[in-house]
């Protein structure tokens, strides 16, 4: 599931103001999380950003983006150039998703 829009709602009770909140929230743990994952040089960086990501997804009910970043977090160094473009397809994907959602 890219968002569960019922997880989310257990959270801010259906208020809409604050769902956009938490989703604006994301989006910004989003865009430091990828850039520190693009930047790390070392295994503790990576798995910082990529754990911290996925806690974040996985609050708001973004569930893929939360499963691409536990592979990411998994991923053997080799894999990190591949593993972060997954991330960011799962959060592009997650976003359009909520975004539909939210106004729908």
């Amino acid at each position: 599931m890219v968002f569960d829009r019922d997880h989310l709602a257990r959270y801010t009770a259906g208020d809409a103001a604050l769902e956009a909140e938490l989703v604006g929230l994301l989006r910004e743990q989003a865009q430091r999380c990828l850039a520190a994952m693009e930047a790390a040089s070392d295994a503790n960086a990576w798995k910082a950003a990529a754990h911290t990501l996925k806690g974040a997804a996985r609050g708001v009910g973004a569930f893929e983006l939360g499963e691409a970043c536990q592979r990411a977090e998994d991923a053997p160094q080799a894999a990190w150039p591949v593993a972060v473009i997954e991330v960011r397809r799962a959060a592009d994907a997650a976003f359009e998703v909520i975004e539909e959602t939210l106004a729908a």
